[in-house]
This record gives C-alpha cells, structure tokens and sequence, in this order.
C-alpha cells in the first residue's frame, strides 16, 4: 500500500507540472518529455504517457502481480501564463538534477499554482495596447493609427476579461474583440480621421490571433501526437472562425451606413521605413510577452528576436519571394535563434518564440478576404494565403528549433 501512495504521489507531481506546460501552449512532446523526466527522478521507470487536448494520463505497473496503476488529470483552460511555465520548468530542472525532493517540488508547484498570475491586470491590458501600437508600426500606421490600435488593443483586451466571467465561448470572445476593432476603425472613419482606419482592424486581427494555438497545433502533427493536433487545431480554426466572423460583422455594419474602411498594401520599403517597421516588430513581442506575464529579463532577448525576424521578412520581401516564403524563412530565424538565447537567459524557449511571431501573423490577408467578402467579391484565395502563412509560421519555428539542437547539443558538450 505505501508503494502505490508513493506512486499516486509521484504522479501528482508529474500531472500538475504536465498541465502548467500544456496550458502555456508547450507542445505535447515536450509535455509527454517532462512528465517522464519527473517520474523517472521520483524513482518511477517503464512509465508511459500520454497526452490530449483536455486529458493528461500516466501508467506504471509495480510488476506483474500488481494491478496497473493509473491516473488521469483534466487541463483546465486558463490564459497563458509565462511565470508560471518558467517557475514550471525551473522545479523540473531542479528535481532531475537531485535540488530538490520530490515533496519540495509539490509544495513549490502548489506555491505557484495558487499564486496566478504575478503581473497586475493594468499592466498586461497595457501590454496589449503597446503591442497594438507595435503592430500598427509594422503596417506603416502613423501616430494617429498607433493611438487608435493601442484603443482598440485595450477594449479587445478588457472585452475578453469580462466576457469569461459569464462562462462565454472562447469563439463568441473572438468575435466580440473582432467587432469591436472594426466598430472602432468604423467609428474613426466616419469622422474623416486622416487616417487607414483598415490598420486599426488589420491591428485588432493580429492581437486575437496571438491567442490562437496553431504552433503548437502544427508541432504536434509534426511530432507524431495527432489525437492532440487534431484538437488543437480545430480548436484554433473555431477562434480564427470567430475573428472571420466578428470582423465580417463590424464591415457589414459599416456599409450599412456607407463607411468605407479601405485598403492598402505593403510596399516598397526604404531604409527608414525598414528600420520603423522592425522597431515595431520588436515592440509588438514585447507588448505580448508583457501581457503573458513573461519576466522582465526575456524581454530583452524577445525584442532582438523579433527584430531580427521581421528584417529576415523585409529581406525576403525585397526579391520578390513572397510573403508566404518570407515569414516561413523569418520563423526559421526565430526558432533557430530562440533556442540557442533561451539557455543563455533562462527562460523556455516557447517564452521567446510566441511573442518573436506575433509581427508575421497573416492579420493583413485576413482583412483582405473579408473586406473583399463586403464587397460582394470573392474573398476565398486571400483567406487561403493567411491560412498558408500561419502554416508556414508554425512550421518554420519547428524547423528552426530542430536546425538549432545539433549546435546547442555540441555547444553543451
């Protein structure tokens, strides 16, 4: 009996660390990797598990005369947290290494579990409004468009803490941040603003699909877990479904009022206009890594990444490749780069890698669908582009980690 307690305790452990991670949009290999390493530290061995959208399971027989042991823990959805996915991975790291004894690393876990989130509310809905603003850079917005993404990033960001606590969808959330960028770049067009209101929308679009887990959706499919991708990725295309709709809403309403949004497209870019766009690149990263609570030393390295990968787009941009081969190419950089820094700034990789991203969300192509869509055109092929880009994305950042690990691995030797 007091080797099962000791099983069932050791268990415990590995779930609620496997959770922190699943949760923080950490693929399930890297989960599945994790709880091994735990349960093999507890002093568990031929342990299998496995990993799902909503369900974390792990199985060890004593021996052969002893029932099967096991136990199955529900993943409660909750915001992505990036202290908590530090604080996570520092106890693993610890415990493995023989710091820490196996009850010290629960009692840790419980620390930071009942802790929550460490950064204040004000400051991460102002992160949200500095990564609006960056985004609004990277589109070639001037000041008057910074102000209105930085407005429409903050209501998203307080619409979408209200509406959880009447138990809304996560789909009905996104629709909602959706119609109210719109309804805002609406509102700025009517009053003759000298501005593209088309922006702010462009702007409001990224910021919902930051949320959306396609990287770890894609990951997973390339990592052999395909129950997991399957969930994530339907569960990805549902919130993007909502932001499809939530925009469509807000320019239908507009033309019922005859208020044009209108359009514009990335063009040839100088010296200065390059150097505003990675500026705003690096600024969007922070603002997302701010309101993931990611600590304040990764923001530094955050900044450089996501700099470093919007000029690898402009590059490409420059010879005419395409902007589908240019952010797949940028994601490369990232993922490459991230998992070399990480080590050096300890921090996850995951940490520096979502919030690089953010600038090469396809928001842009998005708008153009449904804008055209409004017009009583087809929309479909530039749907199908954002679709391909984020593909690309998800894509390239997992080539990118995998490129990086034979250096990492002669570097650690």
């Amino acid at each position: 009996m007091s080797e099962r307690r000791e099983v069932r305790k050791s268990f415990d452990l590995a779930l609620r660390i496997g959770e922190m991670l699943l949760v923080s949009g950490s693929a399930a290999s890297d989960v599945t990797e994790a709880m091994l390493a735990v349960t093999r530290a507890c002093g568990l061995h031929n342990v299998s598990a496995d990993v799902t959208f909503i369900d974390l399971t792990l199985r060890h027989q004593l021996n052969v005369e002893e029932p099967l042991a096991i136990q199955v823990r529900r993943v409660a959805r909750r915001p992505v947290n990036y202290a908590e996915l530090m604080d996570a991975d520092q106890i693993m790291r610890e415990l493995v290494s023989g710091d820490l004894t196996r009850d010290q690393a629960r009692d840790r876990v419980a620390r930071v579990v009942s802790a929550g989130r460490r950064r204040r509310p004000w400051a991460r809905t102002l992160g949200w409004g500095v990564m609006g603003t960056g985004v609004a850079l990277t589109l070639g917005g001037d000041a008057l468009v910074c102000l209105l993404a930085f407005a429409a990033a903050v209501a998203i960001d307080r619409t979408q803490f209200l509406l959880p606590l009447g138990r809304i969808p996560t789909f009905y959330q996104q629709a909602a941040g959706g119609f109210l960028a719109t309804l805002i770049a609406v509102t700025a067009s009517a009053t003759q603003l000298e501005a593209n209101p088309s922006r702010v929308v462009t702007a409001g679009i990224v910021m919902l699909l930051a949320g959306v887990g396609i990287t770890g959706a894609t990951q997973d499919a390339l990592t052999g877990f395909p129950v997991t991708a399957t969930a994530r990725l339907l569960d990805a295309l549902l919130n993007t479904a909502g932001i499809i709709a939530g925009v469509g809403a807000g320019l239908t309403f507009g033309g019922l009022f005859t208020v044009e949004l209108g359009t514009f497209t990335y063009g040839a870019a100088g010296l200065a206009a390059a150097g505003v766009t990675v500026v705003g690149a690096a600024l969007a990263a922070v603002g997302f890594a701010v309101a993931a609570s990611a600590p304040l030393r990764a923001l530094v390295v955050v900044a450089l990444v996501a700099g470093l990968g919007q000029a690898v787009l402009l590059g490409i941009d420059a010879v005419t490749l395409g902007r589908t081969w240019g952010a797949a190419t940028a994601a490369v950089a990232i993922g490459a780069i991230s998992f070399v820094v990480s080590a050096r700034f300890r921090v996850p990789p995951l940490v520096v890698i979502v919030p690089a991203i953010v600038p090469l969300l396809p928001g842009l192509d998005i708008y153009r669908g449904l804008a055209l869509f409004a017009a009583g055109e087809d929309g479909v092929l530039q749907l199908a582009s954002a679709f391909a880009t984020a593909l690309a994305v998800a894509a390239g950042v997992t080539l990118g980690q995998y490129l990086a690990q034979p250096s990492s691995a002669r570097r650690a030797a």
